[in-house]
């Protein structure tokens, strides 16, 4: 997820759980022009594998091009394809969701990568366009043919952005008429919602997004409620204060202060989600312009 899986949050993820990261969705083109910013967001640290990078783009050959630096760089333990994106910037240039409208060339992408790098490729799709061109089973079949090792699928289309239920209903048929692993997405939020939708869905594995924004403790929680039922505590404020301001310290290194501090206020805001009288603190957050002024705005919670 753009702004949010980055490496200082794929630590975390780990720490608390996730079996498997994925890192921001990053630009082909900027790889293959070698675009040092885009560059950047390739870093790997050996302790959050298995990690898998997340491209997206258009383009066969380009595609195929940045995946195979990409693996020359950093050998991630996969690469997964992002054809689900709805945000209007990326779909304007034909990427991410738009490409549900064109599953030839889709399908020449995912078959493209797939030829050039030596690990599994995945994919990332949505149900369709929209209502009336919901395609999600022939995306499924041509990705499968082009050789992907599994689908993650947000049970969705792009007109919904993420508005709606996710109709779980969609991913429960793929994983009916596919051979390939199915990974279900869309509304976990609560173990209780993880177990739901492997009930209903059959699908093998789960990916969580939107729910483990500020909440890495959502993945020990989902384990631990489907391997014996068990419903873990919530992480104290103490926890919660304590692990936004490691997660700051871990941004600023990686990216230095002041991209550190622009990029951690919505992070910080999603840590304090939901904690009783937090919301004067999390708009001055939105405002801080350094570190100490985080820090302390945190700290005043305690």
């Amino acid at each position: 997820m753009a702004g949010v899986t980055d490496l200082p949050y794929r630590l975390l993820a780990r720490k608390y759980g996730a079996d498997l990261v994925v890192s921001e969705m990053i630009s082909a083109q900027a790889i293959v022009y070698r675009n040092q910013r885009t560059l950047n967001m390739l870093a790997i640290h050996e302790e959050e594998r298995p990690c898998a990078i997340q491209l997206f783009g258009h383009d066969p050959e380009v595609m195929a091009a940045a995946a195979a630096l990409v693996f020359e760089q950093v050998q991630p333990d996969m690469i997964d394809l992002n054809f689900g994106c709805p945000t209007p910037k990326v779909v304007k240039n034909g990427d991410g969701a738009a490409l549900l409208r064109d599953p030839d060339r889709l399908s020449r992408i995912a078959a493209a990568v797939v030829r050039a790098v030596p690990i599994p490729v995945t994919a990332k799709i949505r149900l369709g366009w929209d209502e009336r061109s919901i395609n999600c089973l022939e995306v499924a079949r041509r990705l499968e043919d082009a050789g992907v090792h599994w689908i993650t699928v947000h049970a969705r289309t792009r007109e919904q952005f993420y508005s709606g239920k996710a109709r779980w209903e969609y991913i429960a048929a793929i994983k009916a008429n596919s051979r390939l692993p199915i990974v279900g997405n869309g509304d976990i939020y609560t173990p209780a919602d993880a177990r739901e939708m492997i009930t209903q869905t059959s699908c093998d594995h789960i990916a969580i997004g939107r729910g483990a924004q500020g909440n890495p403790w959502i993945f020990q929680q989902v384990k631990a409620y489907l391997a014996a039922g068990e419903l873990l505590p919530p992480p104290s404020l103490e926890e919660r204060i304590g692990v936004a301001l490691r997660h700051l310290e871990m941004k600023i290194e990686a990216d230095g202060e002041e991209r550190a501090v622009r990029e951690m206020r919505p992070h910080l805001a999603w840590y304090l989600k939901g904690v009783p009288f937090s919301s004067a603190i999390r708009r001055e957050l939105n405002t801080a312009e350094n570190r100490q002024e985080m820090e302390r705005l945190l700290k005043e919670l305690l």
